[in-house]
């Protein structure tokens, strides 16, 4: 029998995705159908709020207007990245004293706030923490159980099939290229980089190219006699972590693209190639800061100027530009197809929470994409886009890029 749930908490933590404030308009929508009386709180930046016991009161007002939050992107209760088992870091930060276990102040903190349920809202990070902490919870008889919500742009947790947020992510990425694409009319000769967000996943790159693509062929009228050709405007590159970028090749097969439209538009993630670019800085003597979870800082490796710096060399481009649409793609609302799905997995997380399971609750690729509670064990960051598929294959043959070779960048400089 399931222990009455009388309070709640929620937190968000790890980057913004387009799910973290509908996320928590639904929690609060479903526990107002399901247990009217349960109380409501929020911990303040993530796990930074619950270990130094920040949070703030969902008020009456509040809960009438919760859907409210599935109108904005970003977060309502801010994020912070933090991780209960780097007991340094967290020393280090002020987050906890030398000597104490983060963990346990964590655990003692919900216990003196009275929670009985914690929801989660985050990428891998934010749930292997979560597993952490529901391991330790479990282990120390603490009466209270965590109920996790899977948010991140790259889509690359196990084993959820469709991360919240992550179709939006894309499709505003789509929309920002639409703009900035119109800079390879600035000069002859033109390369544009498009980096989108990936460390160890080419899902969002592959896909906001994909809705690009689509874009163009459903939006975007042309006018050949101005230079004005979707072949111009055209993705001609999608560079992925899961697969070998040969410059060589590529240096010719895009050349020829350059010399017809007089542009190149390379789509890059920006884990593309990370351990070769890190090796190549370490052999300069260079040092490669990590972040609380021990992931190099990727805008200090800098994938997508690394690629333009190569390519701009190798194509004789005059003029060669860099842009980022993470922070843009990531910080917007869901798009209605998000938003079902979001409304879907809150729903379902409240009557795990109701009825006292645990876990992260998406869509389980093992059982069918059926939306469950999926066992914290089970939950992993990393899972790597399938270059093999069919969809990426299509993708490389519409732009006339070769399929997909193993994952390397190759060795010539």
């Amino acid at each position: 029998m399931a222990k009455e749930v009388k309070k709640v908490a929620f937190l968000t933590a790890g980057g913004l995705a387009p799910c973290l404030s509908s996320s928590i308009g639904f929690l609060i929508k479903y526990y107002n159908e399901k247990a009217p009386n349960v109380e409501m709180i929020g911990y303040v930046n993530g796990y930074m709020g619950l270990l130094k016991g920040e949070s703030i009161a969902v008020t009456e007002e509040a809960r009438k207007n919760a859907l409210v939050l599935t109108e904005h992107g970003g977060s309502p209760l801010g994020n912070s990245r933090v991780k209960l088992t780097n007991v340094k870091d967290c020393v280090k930060r002020g987050l906890v004293k030398e000597g104490e276990d983060p963990l346990k102040v964590a655990a003692d903190q919900l216990v003196k706030d009275g929670v009985d349920v914690l929801h989660t809202i985050g990428g891998d990070d934010t749930n292997t923490t979560a597993a952490d902490l529901a391991a330790y919870l479990a282990e120390n008889n603490y009466p209270l159980i965590v109920v996790g919500l899977p948010k991140t742009v790259d889509n690359d947790v196990f084993p959820i099939k469709q991360s919240l947020g992550a179709w939006t992510a894309a499709e505003e990425g789509a929309k920002f290229f639409l703009n900035v694409v119109k800079e390879n009319s600035a000069n002859p000769r033109a390369l544009t980089v498009h980096e989108v967000m990936g460390r160890n996943c080419g899902w969002l790159t592959y896909k906001t190219a994909v809705y690009y693509r689509k874009m163009l062929n459903r939006k975007i009228k042309f006018l050949p006699e101005f230079g004005l050709t979707k072949k111009r405007q055209d993705v001609h590159a999608v560079y992925v972590p899961e697969s070998r970028i040969d410059f060589a090749s590529e240096a010719k097969r895009l050349s020829a693209i350059m010399d017809e439209v007089d542009a190149v538009n390379v789509f890059v993630s920006e884990g593309a190639g990370v351990a070769d670019i890190i090796a190549e800085m370490k052999k300069r003597g260079e040092t490669v800061p990590v972040d609380a979870f021990g992931h190099p800082r990727l805008d200090k490796v800098n994938v997508g100027q690394y690629v333009a710096k190569r390519l701009g060399e190798l194509l004789g481009a005059e003029k060669v530009q860099v842009f980022k649409s993470g922070y843009f793609a990531r910080s917007a609302k869901p798009n209605g197809k998000d938003l079902r799905l979001i409304s879907k997995c809150c729903e379902t997380a409240v009557e795990c929470a109701l009825n006292g399971v645990s876990g992260v609750v998406g869509q389980d690729e093992d059982n069918q994409a059926k939306i469950r509670a999926c066992e914290f064990t089970r939950i992993k960051g990393g899972k790597p886009f399938n270059v093999r598929k069919g969809s990426f294959r299509d993708l490389c043959k519409a732009i006339g890029q070769p399929n997909p070779r193993k994952k390397r960048f190759d060795a010539i400089h």
